[in-house]
């Protein structure tokens, strides 16, 4: 199922020729800004994995896949949230 959802868009000034200058095409740097903005938000904890993924154009299990080639974890739980799952994992055994 495909939801149409309105999108905006905005505009990033580069340098002329900075993408071939990194050896990517325009399309391919796009992409690469795209991702790397949204697994920025994501692992400050600015958005979820999902939004994050819909951001950056992606499915969401390939975004989380890609995370680690940036060096981003795929699990993003804030320190109280660790203790949570760990008690909770205490309180199973």
């Amino acid at each position: 199922m495909t939801l149409n959802i309105p999108e905006q868009s905005s505009t990033i000034t580069y340098p002329q020729g900075f993408p071939q200058m990194m050896k990517m095409s325009d399309g391919e740097f796009v992409d690469a800004i795209r991702f790397l903005a949204s697994a920025k938000l994501y692992e400050i904890g600015r958005i979820t994995a999902g939004k994050a993924a819909q951001l950056a154009g992606m499915k969401r299990i390939d975004f989380l896949s890609r995370l680690g080639t940036v060096g981003v974890p795929a699990i993003n739980l804030q320190a109280e949230e660790v203790e949570a799952e760990i008690q909770a994992a205490k309180e199973l055994v």
